[in-house]
């Protein structure tokens, strides 16, 4: 019966909405609390409808009427069966609603278990980055201190090789200075004695003194003064403070390289060992362990240099040596590192290839070249602004072939091998050149 109501029993005439804890005025009229509430916050406490002075602050709940609305609400919309302005909402059996509750709730439920499972995957691979990146930090400051450890033994290697210098120079005159003191004091010797003579004879009688004065006077002029010649004898400080530190560091350059590429450690694939100055690497068959971020190449054993390169000219020498199986060459910055694309310009690699004793160009399609032999070097030259990249015999110093193509992004210098082979990247000269004014 109560499904037979009208709708005007079973709505509040403030909101026009199904009663929502309904309240009953001494005029028999009910509203939603909170409508009621609203309409007298206005300042009249009276009916909205009939504009009777309510005789209650606080009026009671019509029980009955809150009873009736919130059974009908939980089934259905009372009017939504009855009331032709509501005959284009869905009704449906509760059995046929819950099924379709259940299934959207499953389908719900699966998307927040998919979503909880990404997450956890995510926090694992967030807890091990963590412990990763302590230990990178720790194997990096490692590196760091041997190579400061390198550079300090070469300094006191030279700190001590100049103070023995310093100590030789001391010895040496010192040395001639006992020497040059000795001859001193001999001479000295020899003129006392010689002024004793000249005065022993004078204290002779004429005979005597005539008789030996032509002995006398030889001995006399025989007695030649010391050289005072004191120059040269003191330490040569200047040659040995001049522009020290200046030649110090010169003389280090001897044990320093200068790589131009430097390959980056979070974009290589886990089969690929880099050296300790990450200027070399080879392919393994056992991975080691890394995190999985998005930097990495995860396809294909493939690493880039840190370094992006967006105009000028560059250039790299790679050995290759033993190595038979590898890619050099360049990649735009942004291609994917989860996806395996084929090494062409399209896909943004510009590279040259050595697999099962051909070389090829990575063209479309890849062109092999004849080559008059195996070379053991590969020069990789990128002009930029030209839109080039030539690759070299450095030993004969002839091109093996050249890319050409506009540029739109920045390159990064590009490596692949599957060979327990090493490439290396060769290291340059360091000159140094003085501006004088």
């Amino acid at each position: 019966m109560t499904m037979s109501l009208p709708e005007e029993d079973l709505t509040c005439p403030v909101c026009c909405d199904i009663f929502t804890d309904p309240v009953l005025l001494s005029c028999s009229h009910s509203f939603c609390r909170s409508c009621l509430k609203r309409c007298w916050d206005t300042g009249l406490r009276e009916c909205p409808v009939c504009r009777k002075r309510a005789s209650k602050s606080s009026p009671p709940c019509n029980l009955a009427l809150k009873n009736v609305c919130e059974a009908l609400l939980q089934p259905i919309c009372v009017v939504c069966q009855s009331s032709k302005l509501h005959k284009i909402h869905d009704c449906a059996p509760i059995e046929e609603a819950m099924l379709d509750c259940k299934d959207e709730l499953a389908l719900s439920l699966k998307s927040l278990q998919d979503k909880m499972n990404h997450l956890r995957t995510i926090q694992k691979a967030s807890a091990d980055m963590f412990e990763f990146i302590k230990s990178q930090a720790l194997e990096t400051q490692r590196l760091i201190k041997s190579q400061f450890e390198q550079l300090h033994q070469v300094l006191y290697q030279e700190e001590s090789d100049r103070l023995a210098a310093v100590k030789k120079d001391e010895e040496e005159k010192i040395s001639g200075m006992k020497k040059k003191i000795k001859e001193l004091s001999a001479e000295v010797l020899s003129l006392i004695q010689t002024i004793s003579v000249v005065q022993e004879q004078l204290k002779e009688d004429d005979m005597v003194l005539m008789k030996n004065f032509k002995d006398t006077q030889d001995r006399c002029k025989s007695t030649d003064p010391g050289s005072d010649d004191m120059s040269g004898l003191l330490i040569d400080v200047t040659k040995h403070l001049c522009n020290l530190k200046y030649a110090v560091w010169e003389k280090m350059l001897a044990h320093i390289d200068f790589t131009p590429v430097t390959l980056d450690p979070n974009t290589a694939h886990p089969c690929l060992i880099l050296s300790e100055n990450l200027t070399s690497f080879h392919y393994s068959k056992q991975p080691s362990y890394c995190p999985d971020n998005p930097e990495r190449f995860h396809i294909s054993a493939e690493v880039v240099a840190m370094t992006a390169l967006g105009s000028g000219s560059h250039q790299w020498v790679v050995e290759t040596g033993s190595n038979q199986d590898w890619l050099l060459g360049v990649v735009s910055l942004s291609v994917p590192r989860n996806a395996e694309l084929s090494a062409r310009p399209e896909n943004g690699f510009w590279t040259l290839c050595s697999r099962d004793g051909e070389f090829r160009a990575m063209t479309s399609p890849p062109i092999t070249l004849t080559l008059s032999r195996p070379p053991k070097q590969i020069k990789v030259q990128l002009d930029y602004n030209k839109g080039t990249v030539s690759f070299f015999d450095p030993a004969e110093n002839t091109l093996i072939y050249a890319f050409i193509h506009t540029f739109t992004e920045p390159l990064l210098p590009y490596f692949y091998t599957q060979s327990s082979h090493p490439l290396r990247i060769m290291p340059e000269k360091v000159l140094v050149t003085m501006l004088h004014q």
